[in-house]
This record gives structure tokens, sequence and C-alpha cells, in this order.
């Protein structure tokens, strides 16, 4: 059945043209969610992912905070997002951040047994649909060994990987990259990725400070977007195309105040 479906899916992305593959659907967590303006500067990398893209291609964010691939399932998020998609639509799916909380019961999904299943689970039933699935690996964290980040869901990441050989079924390895981009820019440096501020730099979001090591500040998440539409562009999917080969928009070294493109 597996190997029907694979070729099923293969068929299906080589009859579509290019230009009928204009959607992007995310199914993910905070550190792709929407924000509202009252939440600035915190945003997720699905806001900022179609400042990477061609206009023509519509970027649907259906990433929700704290959800985990077990209770994307179980709240009926997942049937919801296969019941807006439509043929030929791409899937980004990225989860692990959650799934690893083995103190949230609710949220924990073991990576090599639930959430290697529930993976396997999106990843057919989107076929099924005509869509087409890619993994995401899920970004890194502001956590340092050394001089270097360390991957703080390597296990989840690892199990994404094996699906990749196992079903054939494309993946953006953001971790490995955000692994790179966090290291690059060093313990202290990568702090502008992500959201610490002090109850001196007056953010309304967060008057009396932050120091969060996992959600991104504006050019955090422009950052993340932007490896992700990298990653995308080489991919052999049709929505690849769309990726624009230059992308200021994502590669600001200074904030632009809100999560507009420009």
């Amino acid at each position: 059945m597996r190997a029907l479906l694979v070729a099923a899916a293969a068929l299906l992305a080589t009859a579509l043209p290019a230009s009928a593959q204009q959607r992007i659907l995310i199914a993910s967590d905070s550190t792709a969610a929407n924000y509202g303006a009252d939440k600035y500067p915190q945003l997720g990398w699905g806001m900022m992912l179609k400042c990477g893209l061609a206009p023509d291609v519509e970027v649907i964010n259906r990433a929700v905070g704290g959800r985990s691939t077990r209770t994307f399932i179980s709240e009926g998020k997942w049937d919801a997002l296969l019941a807006e998609a439509k043929l030929g639509d791409l899937v980004l799916i990225q989860f692990g951040h959650n799934d690893a909380s083995v103190s949230r019961p609710e949220r924990y999904a073991p990576a090599a047994t639930l959430y290697r299943d529930n993976l396997l689970r999106m990843i057919w039933e989107s076929r099924g649909r005509g869509l087409t699935p890619v993994l995401v690996t899920p970004p890194a964290r502001r956590s340092f060994d050394g001089p270097r980040a360390k991957a703080d869901f390597a296990a989840y990441s690892q199990v994404e990987r094996e699906l990749v050989a196992s079903t054939n079924t494309p993946m953006i390895d953001l971790e490995a990259r955000s692994l790179d981009l966090v290291s690059r820019a060093g313990e202290a440096g990568s702090k502008r990725l992500y959201l610490h501020y002090a109850p001196a730099d007056n953010v309304a979001a967060f008057p009396k400070g932050i120091a969060d090591d996992t959600h991104f500040s504006e050019l955090g998440a422009r950052a993340m977007a932007n490896l992700v539409a990298q990653e995308l562009k080489g991919l052999k999917v049709p929505v690849a195309e769309k990726v624009l080969a230059e992308r200021p928009d994502l590669t600001r070294t200074t904030p632009l105040g809100s999560a507009a493109c420009h």
C-alpha cells in the first residue's frame, strides 16, 4: 500500500504544472505560529515565509502554540487542515518541541513510537488527498555546548531523516541549518534571534523583560523563514520555482518593527 501511495504521489507531482502549486499549508507549533501585533517582537517563521516567495503563492499558516503531533491530531487540527487543503497543495509539517515534553503527558509523543506513527499518518493522509507533504526538522533553540549550538531534539529529527528514506518524503533540515546559523552568531550574538529583552528595553509585550531561548524575535523569524525558503528551493516540488532567488526581506540585519515584508 505504501509503495502504491508513493508512486501515486510521484505521478501527481509530475502531472501538475508548476503554476498549479500556489498554496503552502503549515502544520506546526509556536515556533512557526502567527502572532498579533500586541505580541511583537515575537513572530513565528510561518508568518514570514511569504516574504521569500513569489506574490502568487499563498501561505496558509495553521501552526498553533503548544501543540505536538499528538495534540495537533487529537484536537482535530490536522483534520481541519486536510479539509481546507486543495489538490496539489504543499504541506510543511514541523513538530518536535512539544512532542519531547515528558512532563506534559497530554503532549508527549516518544520519538521512536508515537511521534513516528503520527508523522506517518500525516504523510499518508496528505498523499491520499493529492497533497505533497514535506517534513521539517525542529528549529534550533539557543542552546550551546561549547562554541556550537546543540540539537535539543536530535532523536525527533533523526526519526524524520529515517522517514525520508523509508517513505520518499521530501525534508527541510531546519535543525541542521539553524544550528549552523546560531553557532555562527555565537552565544551572545544569537540572543537577537530569540526573545531576549531587559525591562530597560521598554518592549510593550514584555514589560518585565524576557529571556526565551526557544521563540523567535522578528530577526529570528525572518532568518528561520529564509532557511526554510532556501531549503524549499532545492526540493523537487513545483513550488520550489516560486522561491525568490534574492530574499532581502528575510535577511534584514535590523528589525523593521512589524511582521510586514518590507
